[in-house]
């Protein structure tokens, strides 16, 4: 597909510390796991890197003005959301947020639900804070994953649940929850005095025909939110997101939490990177969004060779979601099969829970070349495995 930026030439990612390329000894392997991008990240951005390093001194930094404004601008153009800088409260990283909301807003044994399968560090920043998961599965109609409202109300009506971690657009599972859905979930959290804590980190890679919602725009009770270019830009090495809530008791004790956390500090380059995604960056976004999609029709298609393995409808990020239960065999042994005899790495559904058994995820942001090669060597295996 061709568009201005280009996404189809192999960028060679091994021997510069990358976790997703080097983390594997076996050089003939090809990852598709974690998630991070294979491209280059949009021309803006890396001219304001540049620009930044060429200063040569980079001591303590905090957002001034700019950078406020950037996030502010982007989110009323993109997203009708307009963010008051005063409701914003930066830190390294979605996750470190994710903890430090959950440190401030919490006690040790107190209960916070997620909808599973989910991105696994909901689990660890759950533990870490002492809490307890209390996990509502989500249920596959017609192929598509859908809340189990009824569930997912007796969980938050149980006298420890506190929080909803909400993964809105949801990983791994590839739904952008409607406006809808997110007012029905917003409808039981009020009703039963629980705060939302919504991941959004996957908010900007959604895919034609469908459209995210800001949990802002349909609460009325208690919530925070959690934004970052770093998904979307493919600067996740940068270290910098939003924590952002209008509720000031509540900004009170996450900011404590931060300091607690010592995620309060972060570095020139995630500033000017952000800046420079959401000012100049909107036009190799959206090239990248429609280049994934690309990838993920050639999966679909690829694999309609093998009927008894199924792509699950992608809506949102570039991971898709793939149910092989059809092979009989335990995913985590499927996925270190697929990694030792057929040299690919693809993610193992329990990574996301117990709810993942079955399936495995796959990563679509890299060149067309090396996914297609990677899903040529899929297919031969299942050939011999099926």
């Amino acid at each position: 597909m061709k568009t201005k930026f280009d996404f189809d030439t192999p960028v060679n990612r091994r021997n510069t510390d990358s976790l997703k390329w080097d983390d594997c000894p076996d050089c003939e392997v090809l990852p598709l796991w974690v998630a991070d991008m294979d491209f280059r990240t949009s021309p803006a951005i890396i001219d304001a890197i540049e620009k930044r390093a060429a200063h040569g001194i980079f001591g303590y930094t905090h957002p001034g003005k700019v950078y406020y404004q950037a996030v502010r601008d982007w989110f009323n153009r993109r997203h009708n959301w307009d963010i008051p800088s005063e409701n914003i409260i930066y830190t390294t990283g979605v996750v470190p947020a994710t903890s430090s909301v959950i440190k401030g807003l919490t006690k040790p044994g107190d209960g916070v639900v997620i909808m599973t399968p989910v991105y696994n560090c909901f689990y660890s920043s759950i533990r870490n804070n002492e809490c307890q998961t209390i996990g509502s599965p989500l249920i596959i109609e017609n192929g598509l994953y859908k809340i189990d409202f009824s569930d997912l109300e007796n969980k938050l009506a149980l006298p420890e649940a506190k929080i909803l971690l909400l993964c809105n657009p949801h990983n791994p599972g590839g739904r952008v929850w409607t406006k809808e859905e997110l007012a029905h979930v917003n409808e039981l959290c009020v009703k039963h005095n629980i705060i939302v804590l919504s991941d959004e980190i996957h908010n900007e890679i959604v895919m034609p025909g469908y459209k995210y919602t800001p949990f802002a725009h349909v609460a009325t009770g208690e919530y925070v939110s959690m934004v970052s270019a770093s998904k979307s830009f493919n600067t996740a090495g940068l270290h910098i997101a939003n924590i952002v809530t209008p509720f000031e008791q509540l900004r009170e004790k996450i900011k404590r939490a931060v300091n607690v956390n010592e995620t309060c500090d972060v570095g020139p380059f995630g500033v000017v990177a952000t800046i420079a995604a959401y000012n100049e960056s909107e036009d190799w976004l959206n090239a990248m969004i429609d280049y994934v999609h690309e990838n993920y029709k050639y999966l679909c298609n690829e694999l309609k060779e093998f009927p008894q393995i199924k792509v699950l409808p992608l809506e949102g990020s570039y991971l898709a979601w793939v149910d092989v239960r059809a092979l009989g065999k335990p995913v985590a042994e499927i996925s270190e099969r697929l990694r030792s005899q057929a040299k690919v790495w693809f993610t193992a559904g329990t990574t996301y829970g117990p709810e993942g058994e079955g399936y495995i995820r796959i990563n679509m942001a890299t060149a067309h070349v090396t996914f297609a090669e990677a899903i040529n060597r899929f297919k031969k295996w299942l050939k011999d495995n099926i």
